[in-house]
């Protein structure tokens, strides 16, 4: 019994070479590509990625085409996969690689995490995958195997956890073989020793090293602070019509989903009277109005309880924009929020 040593390296690089996930990122681990889909996996599911990914690189295959790329393109490739910040910092880091390193990633670990939207797990993932530079590379699943290696019951979000098993993952990095080693550490968090008390305690490469395992406390591992409940946020959503348009706002530059396009809301749950009423009052001519199923979005710290209406405008208010259901489809960006409204029209067409 071990917990986190050099100990754990052979048998994990072993296991990792054996059978290992096929994912495009990895058959072909430019910087770029390492880069973006790192930023892709971000709070979201590899299966979920796959298809974002093709996508992205048939549309910006490198840096260069991604810094030159109107906003509406790269929203509308990262449509779904939410925290629009991170594609925009993605845009941002391009333009500044372009400037300052000719459209290259630079090769150091420093100046990776010296770019917009690019932090210590990310700059450590394309150094050590892209570049062979020995740096480690901690995210979620790392700090879940270190946890129940050491049979440690510090909450994985302390920041002393975090640096004290980024340092002890440094440690062990093989010169030779450091994007390996990284990888097969998420990998054993994503596919053997797997979150919510639920370790294939059976399948691992490390059992034997394994303090949690060996102590009977694996399945409840790694511990976790409370969580602030979420706010919750009443909105009416309009889906409305003039003719076969639909109508669309943009959201404010700043805060939630800044700067992207949606559908219109009102605060609060409205009844249909309520929602003629307020629409009479900004001189929105209701030709007639549908109840929508109600739908609930979750953001990372407010929650939308969201109802809705199908709304048939006689005229185009002007501080709306009527786009067709095609270029709705092909060139807006909305959050998936409105995913649930936004299937009436599927349906339409």
């Amino acid at each position: 019994m071990s917990g986190v040593t050099s100990a754990i390296v052979p048998p994990l690089l072993n296991w990792y070479d054996q059978g290992h996930r096929d994912l495009p990122w990895r058959a072909y681990p430019t910087p770029y590509r390492v880069w973006v889909s790192e930023i892709m996996l971000q709070q979201t599911r590899v299966q979920a990625v796959l298809g974002y990914f093709t996508r992205w690189m048939e549309a910006l295959p490198d840096v260069r085409a991604l810094a030159e790329a109107d906003e509406s393109v790269y929203l509308k490739l990262w449509e779904g996969l939410g925290y629009y910040s991170r594609v925009r910092n993605l845009h941002r880091a391009a333009v500044e690689v372009c400037e300052k390193y000719g459209g290259e990633l630079p090769a150091d670990y420093d100046a990776l995490l010296a770019l917009p939207g690019i932090g210590d797990y990310t700059a450590g993932a394309i150094a050590s995958i892209a570049c062979g530079i020995p740096v480690p590379a901690v995210d979620g699943n790392v700090l879940r195997v270190a946890a129940r290696l050491d049979n440690d019951f510090t909450p994985i979000t302390d920041t002393a956890f975090k640096k004290r098993t980024r340092a002890r993952v440094a440690d062990l990095m093989p010169t030779d073989r450091p994007g390996d080693l990284n990888q097969s550490l998420m990998e054993l968090g994503a596919m053997v020793c797997l979150p919510n008390g639920a370790p294939l305690c059976g399948d691992c490469p490390v059992q034997h090293l394994c303090l949690g395992y060996h102590h009977g406390n694996a399945a409840l591992l790694p511990l976790r602070a409370a969580k602030k409940a979420r706010r919750i946020e009443n909105r009416t959503v309009l889906l409305l019509r003039h003719g076969s348009l639909v109508g669309l706002t943009r959201r404010p530059a700043s805060g939630l989903l800044a700067g992207l396009w949606e559908l219109p809301a009102l605060e609060g749950h409205l009844s249909p009277d309520e929602t003629r009423q307020a629409l009479a009052a900004r001189g929105w001519q209701v030709s007639s109005l549908l109840s929508l199923r109600p739908a609930k979005h979750v953001f990372t710290h407010v929650e939308w309880h969201m109802n809705g209406y199908y709304i048939e405008l006689a005229n185009q208010p002007e501080e709306l924009t009527f786009v067709s259901p095609s270029a709705l489809r092909a060139e807006y960006a909305l959050p998936s929020a409105f995913r649930a409204f936004l299937s009436v029209i599927e349906e339409e067409t």
